[in-house]
């Protein structure tokens, strides 16, 4: 098996079907998998509905109550690597990542050397469509603020739309990722840089989503600043890297840590 897209959803009736339908109708042989927080408008059942049309290709991890973004993305990245996906995509469920770019990214992975892949608005060839001022100027403001407190030489620090190679999720101890809102993406590419993957960025158009309602609020943008800085302090006591237990005791486990070259466009 090889690319699976995890699409995490709460209350997305009216996005959930075209997006999938758009994914499966790429030449690429994409699965996905929707994990849904209890959505009360119905979302899950869609979901259902459709999995005898994409029998093998569709499934459904459904959770009590709404836990968040970052608790969605490890629930599914411990199911796609216990189902031995080989390419693991994050994606958003409203139109705001374009299936299309799905190809690129996994092309970046699979074909380009790079171990994770990301959607970036703040390369050369990205941008943002239907986004206030305002909203553009916060995005844009956080990558910064981000990247000096971190040191991460990474645009587009919050990029919810991503691919990473199994190995990548296979090294993180994804037990020790704490945030669940939007700080959950900058974690989670901290903690791929850190153990020295190689990150490439991918430039995408991001559109602000036509139907349904933002999942932004002020304590997720709180969660952002803050967990920022907590991220940075912790990281002089905190390793990312799973043990990996010895089961041969004439030798011991080696790490092998890939150069801290990034790739960038």
């Amino acid at each position: 098996m090889e690319k699976i897209v995890i699409i995490p959803t709460y209350n997305e009736k009216e996005n959930i079907e075209k997006i999938l339908h758009a994914i499966f109708g790429l030449k690429d042989d994409f699965h996905v998998l929707v994990i849904d927080d209890g959505s009360p408008d119905g979302t899950a059942q869609i979901v259902k509905d459709l999995q005898s049309k994409f029998p093998g290709q569709l499934f459904l991890e459904e959770r009590t109550g709404k836990l968040g973004l970052g608790t969605a993305y490890i629930h599914g990245f411990k199911w796609s690597i216990a189902k031995h996906y080989n390419f693991v995509f994050e994606m958003d469920a409203d139109f705001s990542h374009n299936p299309n770019d799905l190809p690129r990214l996994y092309n970046a992975c699979k074909n380009e050397g790079a171990d994770l892949a990301i959607g970036s608005r703040y390369i050369k060839g990205g941008g943002v469509v239907n986004w206030p001022k305002g909203r553009i100027a916060l995005s844009k403001g956080g990558s910064l603020y981000t990247r000096m407190i971190t040191w991460m030489p990474v645009k587009d620090p919050t990029a919810g739309f991503v691919c990473y190679k199994k190995e990548v999720l296979e090294a993180i101890n994804l037990d020790r990722i704490r945030f669940v809102g939007y700080a959950f993406q900058i974690e989670m590419k901290f903690a791929a840089w850190k153990l020295g993957f190689k990150i490439k960025e991918v430039p995408i158009i991001f559109q602000d989503r036509t139907q349904g309602s933002s999942k932004m609020n002020k304590s997720i943008v709180k969660e952002g600043i803050l967990g920022v800085l907590k991220l940075r302090w912790n990281s002089m006591f905190k390793n990312y890297r799973k043990r990996v237990k010895n089961t041969d005791t004439k030798t011991s486990p080696v790490n092998t840590v890939k150069s801290n070259e990034m790739l960038a466009e």
